[in-house]
This record gives C-alpha cells, structure tokens and sequence, in this order.
C-alpha cells in the first residue's frame, strides 16, 4: 500500500504546519491564565495542545504515505464506528459538559465522535456516488439512501445536542451530493421541507433562539446571550492592525468564553491584530488553493470526491469559525482547524492534509 512517488506538495504542507504551530502558540496565550487559576498550571492547555499536534502530524504522515484508494474499503466501517461512537454518548461513556453530552470519557482521554462523524460520512458519500456515476440522476438511487444516512448521524448529533456540527453534516452533505450528479431540483426539494424542521428547532431551543436574538442586536443583552459577541467585538476592535502582542490580550482574562477553541480567532485579533487575520486567511486560502491542485492530478471519481468533500470541510468550519467570532454568523460550538484546541479535531484535520498530501504526490495511486 505504500506509494513509491514521494513528493509531497511543499506549500500544503507548509500552510498545514504553519497553522498548527500558530495554533500552539495561540492556545498557550490564550488559555494561560485560565490554566493557572483552575489547574494551577499554565501550561496546562499547552502541553495537552503540544501532544495533539504530535499525534496529529504522525497521522497526517501515514495518511500521505499509504495507497489513497485502499480508504473506499474503510468507508463503511468508518461509518459503522461512527454510529457506534454517537450512540455511545448516551451510555455511562458520554461526558456531559455545559448541558451538552458531546464527548466520550475513555478515562485519560475524551474523544468528540461528531468529530469523526465529518470525515466518515466524507468517506462514505465519495465511496457510493463514485460506484452509482450516473445513478446519482435518480432520486431513489442517488439521493434517497444517502439521505436516510446523513439523516441517523443529524439526528445522533443533534441529540447530543449540538445543533452546529449537526447542521454542518447536512451542508457537507448537501454540497457533495450536488458534485456527485444529484439533480439539482432534489437537493432543493430536500433543503424546502428541512427548512421548517430547522426554524423548529431554533424556536422550540430557547437558548438557540436567545443566540439568534443576540445575533441581531447583540447590544441588546449585553451581559446575557449577547455576551459573547460583545466580547469578541471589543477584542478585535481593540487589536487594530497590530494588536496588542502575543499574551498581552485582555477579553481572555475571564471577558471571553472559550478563547481558545471557540473564539480563539477573537484572540488573534486583539493579540496579533489585522496582520494576524491575515495571516491566518491566507493560510486557508492556500490550503484551499493547493487541495483543489491536488483534486486535478487524481482521475479516479471516489479519490475527487474525497479530496472535495475535505476541503470543504476544513474550509466550511474555518469560515463559520471566524464569521461567528466577527458577528456576522450566530454562535455556533465549531472549532478553528488546525487552531484550536481539541484532540478531536486536530487528529481529524490532520488526517485530512495526509489525504490531500498523498493525492498531490502521486495522484493517489501507487
């Protein structure tokens, strides 16, 4: 299974690298000060962030390295492990935290399922619509059966509850199902009746329509459900084009939740300012950039994909990251890859660049 042509794409790899390392550097500032006085270890966050990115970079090495097309034989076992896992969360495993039970409790470590969730049903999706082709024109074939999968794992997520991956899922879904050669007026069709189901579960979850409200008038409650995001905005209003310097950030002194995962790209504003927004974009764009290069250079319909579906994971959930944390999307539990803190995520991620890498290598044969 290994693959004899080992190039790799220098820029993707170097983008990926930049963005863990920047990650780490961030996740230490931005959490410092909350390790120390809940731990009494600063470096708490830090040294768990470190041992992530390690684990992270040695999968995004094997998954550059064996045969790309060997992963259409994991497709359905990775979706069984997944179902596994979700359904689990509802066992003596799950660990509730927040009101949100959306974490395993394996003793020394916990795992996020929804966060292998996003690629198994990647893997899934690319595997069957590459065997149905032209198949993906009926409804019944091409649609119907993939529906009714997404469908189990928005519900499991949802369950959880965490409505932000859940909805993420049914994006991904819906824009992979459309490369595939499902017709258009299908997807429509599904997204028309979702919608309702959608506005209910807005409506009918006080705390989603509480976030909804403060979204639009985030002032309104400055102190409740608009918290957040006055947080946020003070913090990149306060970065101006230089920001403040590294740890010398202020709203991550109690101010704003979750700087370090959710908003942590609050953080890089107000610490490293527009320069690091920048920098940060650019890396993505990149990413993008060199993943599309790597989807050309395949011409096997099941490595295309798998390749799409990836970047636009990573790209979806960077853009709903940092759009949530300029105000512009509501707030939404997603991380940062490759940025934030999470084991979950990161192995997830970096599982993803090694697909790409190895793509760009050799066009995934071996």
């Amino acid at each position: 299974m290994a693959q004899r042509d080992s190039k790799i794409d220098a820029v993707l790899l170097a983008a990926v690298l930049l963005l863990i390392g920047f990650g780490i550097v961030m996740v230490y500032s931005a959490s410092s000060f909350y390790s120390l006085k809940k731990f009494n270890d600063e470096f708490f966050f830090l040294k768990k962030q470190a041992v992530f990115a390690v684990a992270g970079i040695l999968i995004l090495y094997v998954f550059s390295r064996i045969d790309a097309r060997f992963l259409k034989y994991l497709a359905y076992p990775a979706l069984i492990g997944s179902v596994a896992m979700l359904i689990a969360l509802f066992t003596s495993l799950g660990l509730t935290v927040g009101g949100a039970t959306r974490w395993l409790d394996l003793g020394s470590f916990n795992i996020q399922p929804s966060e292998f969730a996003k690629i198994s049903i990647i893997l899934y999706l690319a595997y069957s619509m590459a065997r149905k082709g032209e198949k993906m024109k009926d409804f019944s074939i091409g649609v119907l059966p993939h529906l009714i999968v997404i469908g189990i794992f928005f519900l499991l997520i949802k369950t959880e509850p965490d409505f932000g991956n859940a909805l993420l899922i049914g994006i991904l879904a819906f824009c992979m199902l459309y490369i595939g050669g499902a017709r258009l007026h299908h997807l429509l069709g599904i997204f028309v009746l979702a919608l309702p189901l959608v506005i209910y579960e807005v409506i009918h979850a006080g705390y989603r329509m509480r976030r909804l409200i403060a979204f639009l008038n985030p002032w309104q409650d400055l102190t409740g459900a608009g918290f957040q995001l006055v947080q946020s905005f003070i913090a990149f209003g306060s970065g101006g084009f230089w920001g403040r310097g590294l740890g010398n950030g202020r709203q991550k002194l109690f101010y704003l939740p979750a700087a370090h995962t959710d908003f942590i790209f609050s953080n890089i504003g107000e610490e490293v300012g527009f320069i690091g927004i920048l920098f940060t974009v650019m890396l993505f764009v990149i990413f993008a950039w060199r993943g599309y290069c790597a989807v050309k250079s395949v011409d096997d319909y099941f490595l295309v994909y798998l390749g799409t579906g990836i970047v636009m994971l990573i790209l979806i959930e960077a853009a709903i990251n940092m759009c949530v944390g300029l105000g512009t999307l509501p707030t939404k539990g997603l991380t940062l890859p490759f940025v934030s803190y999470g084991g979950s995520s990161m192995i997830v991620s970096c599982a993803c660049a090694g697909i790409l890498l190895n793509l760009s290598s050799s066009g995934g044969r071996a």
